[in-house]
């Protein structure tokens, strides 16, 4: 059997949006990031960006378990000396409600120059609108 090898400028790309109303953040972001390396195709390659767009909308309304709303902690450091700041799910939920899902994600690809450009391919919107609807996305199921 022969490898097959697609340029990245010449691999079909596609558009999907995912709905993420009321579906938990990990099983919404698990799939984006399946769909974003492209290992859904047969042309995948682990070193080549050949995955798909992905748009999530109603991202706001995304859901986790258990007590991770009050218990799950997001941190950032201002680079500055005693700079480290934390937030709760739900804090970082009303200040910026695309970020949860964008972070899950986020640590799903690989970490190097291939997972910050994969990450462009996502679009997060906190509600259901998204500027989107001429690529014609493909709805997905979670």
């Amino acid at each position: 059997m022969k490898t097959l090898f697609v340029k990245e400028r010449e691999a079909p790309r596609a558009w999907f949006v995912i709905d993420a109303e009321g579906k938990p953040v990990g099983r919404v972001a698990a799939k984006a990031a399946y769909m974003l390396r492209g290992k859904h195709k047969v042309t995948y390659a682990p070193h080549q960006e050949t995955g798909d767009f992905v748009v999530i909308i109603n991202a706001g309304k995304a859901i986790v378990t258990g007590n991770k709303p009050d218990g799950k902690m997001y941190y950032h450091h201002t680079g500055f000396v005693g700079g480290l700041k934390s937030f709760t799910f739900n804090e970082l939920l009303a200040r910026h409600p695309e970020d949860p899902i964008l972070l899950a994600i986020k640590g799903m690809l690989p970490k190097g120059p291939l997972g910050r450009k994969l990450l462009t391919n996502v679009k997060v919107y906190a509600d259901g609108n998204h500027p989107h609807t001429a690529q014609n996305p493909q709805a997905v199921e979670v």
